[in-house]
């Protein structure tokens, strides 16, 4: 078909409308399916989705319940594109063998990042004396918590010692990143998820290179170093206290929860916040305020890019003899990965990094800044470096909204017949009579419309994630948009400058009214009626198809190709309506357990109460409740456990003595243990080795039947989370009362 006839064809059916669609012939149907192809071909539309076979290639290395072998994906990977070059000439064989190949090629990508990653994960809770560098320190109200190069570790072997150990105290601390320090340390595997597919802080844990995390017993005490430490670790150990300093000073300057967001702002450190804080920000949808991620990054790189280049065009000399447009690109270049140093360097600012170096160096190359196809090099490039990070909330949700506004931006582009550069204000048409009064309506309502596409972008994974939804976020986000950019972003750049010279306090305070008033409307958003929307956990495949939907509406330029979202999210829907409902929960410890009451409602049981594992549960389950209110009247408990009602006349017993197996073996009909219970014992027993197997377990009653849902299968052996090792019967050390394994709630 020619170009013409497709465009006809294709202007006829916009024309038409749905229902015309539907009343097309089989022969029209044929025809305009031939021309969205063409289209979808002609704009290159195919290679975006290479990186999305990518990233299901590294989901599917990490579904598998045992390391697999690289050589095998390797060889696939090379034989798939050489299939796709022999079979270049045919397009569907061509992107058939290019999509295996990609999908080769992320899963041998999470192979080799495993492989380069390889640190030893603590095999059980032990009691170690440290000693080692201190790497980065992160102070809190009450104490801190630090992470440890480990240099000796007791009498463990150095090939089983954690290279890296995260380790919080109650005092404050009188040490500082790069220090050699001694300590003695109760010591536990990082913590697996507390329930059947929730967030496993393990895997997190062990690709940041920790392999235990803990709690320090007595004092830390700094002594002089046996050898120099490598200059990487010296290099970032001084950023870390500069970042430490600028951030105490920040907060006090500033006061309350206003400073600590300005110093999570500036410097990355988010543990000067309140939880009260940190829950009203959530519900009012912009927690994001405190995450050093995309939106920062962008500002501070249009930041440099604009004052580079005002700054070089007051020479006319410069601005009509040297492309200053590049330079400008190089310098925001340069500044982007200061900042990125300066604020920590973590995942998610890596990622955003990737990103805005991409940008940036199109700019450079004469390409359009602000494109799809830049946005899938950069998900290439995470998928290459730290594959590890789609899964990670921080990944999902960036990109999801870069994507929905790239394709807004595309839309408008499309309709306009133009393309402008993205980083110059976008000059209108040859003025008309009303025309200003027109733009001052036009552009507030295209903000709007981009933050409704990004707000629908990111939702299902905001509810996959957190479990609830900010109705009011279109109302939140876009004030707090202009707070960052006005006052935030480059405050913290001028802040950060004058800080040297000890004439920052002014700045902040001026940064500190801005965040006012963001905390204002937070306080109103979380106000209104219905300012969060609680929801229970998905089922597993739910994200899948969700994710897929807006992978289609955003990538896919014709109406026909953008329809197949349709049944994704349908798909994804059902999944997000249709996720577990237990009437218990099993925590991978075995001293506590939630059991569904009369009412519905989740309650938490065990003579040991861990208020983060019960918020997890209940936020699971979408239950807005504070997790102490949410402990078990009912359940009766002694020195040998505790016992709680299930379904059908049935009991629930947690033993924490071995002499309460005697009883509870014979009357309960499950029994929950940190021990290990006796082989003879006659109830359902998840006790310290089944626990080891399954992780966290799901218990649902189906009539007289007990169904069982555990976070792992028991063949599962990948290096954070290593099959069990056959040892002596031993009681399980969990932590103290109160004491802190690692897993912040306020990261996901």
């Amino acid at each position: 078909m020619t170009t013409p006839a497709r465009a006809r064809v294709l202007g006829a059916a916009s024309r038409a409308g749905a229902a015309r669609a539907a009343a097309l012939a089989p022969a029209e149907w044929r025809a305009l399916f031939a021309a969205a192809l063409a289209k979808e071909v002609d704009g290159r539309r195919f290679f975006l989705w290479i990186p999305v076979a990518a990233m299901g290639g590294v989901a599917l290395n990490l579904a598998a319940d045992r390391e697999p072998v690289l050589w095998l994906p390797a060889l696939l990977t090379a034989l798939c594109a050489a299939l796709a070059w022999i079979c270049r000439a045919r397009p569907l064989a061509l992107g058939l063998w290019v999509g295996l190949a990609a999908l080769c090629a992320g899963f041998l990508a999470m192979g080799l990042r495993t492989a380069r990653v390889a640190t030893p994960v603590l095999d059980h809770a032990r009691i170690v004396k440290l000693r080692g560098f201190v790497e980065e320190v992160d102070v809190r109200p009450v104490g801190a918590r630090f992470i440890v190069g480990v240099v000796a570790a007791g009498n463990m072997a150095r090939a089983l010692a954690p290279h890296r150990v995260r380790v919080t105290t109650r005092k404050t601390p009188d040490f500082a990143a790069g220090d050699y320090v001694a300590l003695t340390a109760l010591l536990w595997p990082p913590p697996r998820a507390v329930l059947p597919g929730g967030y496993d802080f393990a895997r997190d844990a062990y690709f940041e290179g920790v392999g235990a995390v803990g709690a320090a017993l007595g004092a830390v005490t700094v002594l002089p170093p046996p050898r120099e430490a490598p200059w990487r670790a010296r290099f970032f150990a001084a950023i870390d206290r500069a970042r430490n300093r600028l951030a105490v000073r920040v907060d006090t300057i500033i006061g309350g929860d206003e400073g600590a967001i300005a110093a999570a702002m500036v410097t990355g450190k988010r543990d000067f916040l309140s939880n009260d804080a940190k829950d009203l920000i959530r519900e009012a949808g912009i927690f994001h305020i405190i995450t050093i991620s995309g939106l920062q990054m962008t500002l501070v790189a249009g930041i440099f890019f604009l004052v580079a280049r005002r700054l070089l065009a007051l020479s006319p000399a410069l601005t009509l003899n040297y492309p200053i447009k590049k330079w400008a690109a190089g310098i925001a270049m340069v500044g982007s990965l200061l900042y990125d140093i300066g604020t920590g360097s973590r995942v998610g600012t890596e990622r955003a990094l990737i990103m805005t170096l991409i940008v940036l160096g199109a700019v450079i190359l004469d390409r359009r800044a602000l494109s799809m196809r830049n946005l899938a090099l950069a998900v290439l490039a995470i998928v290459a470096l730290e594959p590890d990070a789609i899964l990670g909330v921080s990944f999902q949700l960036s990109f999801a909204a870069v994507a929905a506004l790239i394709a807004v931006m595309e839309a408008r582009l499309a309709r306009l017949d133009r393309r402008p550069d993205p980083f110059l204000p976008t000059r209108g048409r040859p003025k008309r009579r009303g025309a200003i009064a027109v733009h001052f309506v036009d552009k507030p309502l295209r903000l709007l419309l981009a933050a409704l596409c990004a707000t629908c972008a990111t939702a299902s994974f905001m509810a996959y994630h957190f479990h609830d939804l900010s109705p009011y976020v279109l109302i939140g986000n876009p004030l707090t948009l202009a707070i960052i950019e006005c006052f935030a972003v480059p405050g913290a750049l001028l802040g950060t400058a004058l800080y040297p010279l000890g004439l920052d306090a002014p700045v902040w305070l001026y940064v500190g009214l801005g965040i006012k008033f963001i905390l204002w409307v937070a306080r109103f958003i979380a106000a209104a009626p219905g300012s969060t929307l609680h929801v229970r956990a998905f089922a597993p495949y739910a994200l899948f198809f969700l994710g897929l939907a807006v992978i289609s509406a955003v990538l896919w330029r014709s109406w026909l190709f953008r329809a197949t979202a349709i049944p994704l999210a349908a798909l994804g829907l059902i999944g997000a309506l249709d996720g577990p409902r237990y009437d218990a929960i099993v925590a991978p410890s075995g001293d506590l357990v939630a059991v569904r009451g009369v009412d519905g409602r989740l309650a938490v049981v065990g003579k040991r109460f861990n208020a983060f594992t019960a918020e997890q549960w209940l936020s699971a389950d979408g239950d807005d409740r504070d997790p102490a209110a949410a402990r078990d009247p009912h359940a009766l408990c002694d020195r040998d456990g505790c016992v709680a009602a299930l379904p059908q006349g049935r009991s629930l017993s947690v033993v924490t003595a071995p002499a309460g197996f005697e009883e509870d073996c014979v009357r309960a009909a499950v029994v929950v243990s940190a021990l290990a219970a006796p082989a003879d014992c006659r109830a359902q027993v998840f006790d310290r080795r089944r626990l080891a197997r399954t992780g966290a377990v799901g218990l649902v009653w189906d009539g007289a039947r007990l169904r069982v849902a555990a976070d792992r299968s028991i063949l599962e052996d990948r290096p954070w989370s290593p099959a069990p090792k056959r040892a002596p019967n031993a009681r399980i050390v969990p932590p103290p009362s109160g004491a802190t394994t690692g897993a912040d709630p306020a990261d996901p």
